[in-house]
């Protein structure tokens, strides 16, 4: 699939028929509702770089993780919310349409839809060809999800 270059090419891409979308939901294991969808955009495995689109369904969660190395993400439809974690003290962010950001790597948090769930793109940077560390609320790491995790569908 080609990079868009313009706002229309990009909008039509995550509108189009093309993509791939693969559904993640949780297990007993977890005690919020994960309910969300990943289509990649582009990996480029000698750098390390992917992109992709993420959505959620409204008020559920991806899974309690961290991002290995730099990720960038823009909040394309619906309220984004974000939940961090840092020196034992929980900061919650709502993010809307238009949101931009660009973040190191390490931070751990949850990520969810709003009351009419959202659409968010990113470009993360991997790190040993690890993305995410998916982690249970202790912070224990249950999974480091892979670049080829990523090209499998098997997240």
């Amino acid at each position: 699939m080609n990079v868009p270059t313009t706002p229309t090419e990009f909008y039509d891409l995550f509108t189009g028929d093309d993509l791939k979308w693969v559904q993640i939901t949780g297990s007993k294991r977890f005690d919020y509702p994960i309910d969300y969808e990943v289509a990649i955009l582009h990996v480029d495995e000698s750098t390390g770089r992917v992109d992709f689109l993420s959505r959620w369904k409204p008020d559920c969660y991806c899974h309690y993780h961290r991002h290995v190395g730099d990720t960038s993400l823009l909040v394309l439809e619906g309220e984004h919310h974000v939940v961090e974690t840092h020196n034992h003290e929980t900061v919650h962010k709502t993010r809307k349409p238009g949101f931009f950001a660009t973040n190191p790597g390490g931070d751990v948090h949850m990520e969810y839809g709003g009351p009419e769930g959202t659409l968010v793109y990113f470009n993360c940077q991997a790190v040993d060809g690890g993305l995410f560390d998916v982690m249970d609320r202790d912070g224990t790491v249950l999974k480091t999800a892979t670049i080829e995790d990523f090209l499998s569908g098997a997240m």
